[in-house]
């Protein structure tokens, strides 16, 4: 009688034990896809069900890549090291739903296949989302166990390849929104939050309240700037007016406010961390210089950040 499965639950962690972390997110990455499903099946998807499901596993795909890469952050100035144990999980879905982008695009297609790649080839926007997938996909396949120890350090350097991915699915989703951006500025400011954030870490800078704060605010005002240039260029609408817009408050509020707003809570988060305390025992005895040291086990991480 077999009393495990071969393939370990994804809300399991290494012991074998419920991790409530990781069945929450698990939870949260299944749940767009089964609202998505039962939308379809009862015909609340509108006139063109496909091709609104082909956008929802698109932007779906974006979002939890978003979160991938606000792992770090979180482990980092919330101090809430556990929070690694699902990025794996994370960059699975994220696949996943990207997979499913194309293959939907291939059933509005009728999957017909040569038509498909015909049109990947000639669309520049459908180009560079391909080329986004093709490295999902790589990320994906080598985020087990085996494939870590097999590539070694190489490992470190394809996964970095991350973050030329989101620059090229953010790309991807301004180009096939064509007229509003809204969202995929949203994106974009979301990410260059998150990489402004190692930026800071990448050459030391102090990650204050103070200087998270100037982070936030450094966000919010380039997210404005990125949509002003955005529907300047595209549109030809002056920049000037939609700047402008982001102080009418009659309205939707405005990108840049939203990742102001998200951007808000590290320099929250860094405020309310409890330093840690040493402990006051006795300090413990140092290891002979000659002991062997046992190996440090990892968390496969899909993408790292």
């Amino acid at each position: 009688m077999i009393d495990r499965l071969a393939i370990p639950l994804p809300w399991l962690d290494r012991a074998g034990r419920l991790s409530w972390l990781k069945l929450a997110v698990f939870a949260g990455c299944v749940a767009p896809a089964l609202y998505l499903a039962a939308a379809y099946r009862l015909d609340a998807l509108g006139a063109k069900p496909i091709t609104a499901l082909i956008h929802a596993t698109g932007e779906w795909a974006v979002r939890i890549l978003l979160f991938c890469l606000a792992i770090s952050p979180l482990r980092r100035i919330a101090d809430w090291p556990k929070v690694l144990v699902v990025r794996r999980m994370l960059g699975v879905a994220v696949m996943a739903y990207a997979v499913a982008h194309l293959t939907l695009y291939a059933v509005d297609q009728n999957l017909i296949l040569t038509k498909v790649a015909s049109e990947i080839a000639l669309r520049l926007y459908l180009t560079i989302g391909f080329v986004a997938l093709i490295g999902l996909i790589a990320l994906g396949l080598t985020s087990t166990d085996a494939a870590i120890r097999n590539l070694g350090p190489n490992w470190h350097r394809l996964h970095r390849l991350v973050y030329t991915i989101a620059v090229l699915a953010l790309a991807h989703y301004f180009l096939q929104s064509k007229i509003d951006v809204t969202d995929p500025v949203f994106s974009a400011g979301l990410f260059l939050l998150l990489m402004g954030w190692r930026v800071m870490r990448r050459f030391k800078w102090p990650e204050r309240p103070w200087s998270l704060l100037l982070l936030a605010l450094l966000a919010g005002l380039v997210t404005a700037g990125l949509e002003a240039a955005w529907y300047g260029l595209a549109s030809g609408v002056p920049a000037s007016l939609v700047l402008a817009a982001n102080l009418d408050f009659s309205g939707p509020i405005r990108p840049a406010w939203w990742v102001l707003g998200i951007g808000l809570l590290l320099p929250v988060a860094a405020l309310v961390r409890r330093p840690r305390v040493p402990s006051a025992g006795p300090a413990p005895a140092r290891r002979p210089a000659t002991e062997a040291r046992a190996p440090r086990v990892q968390e496969p991480l899909s993408p790292p950040a």
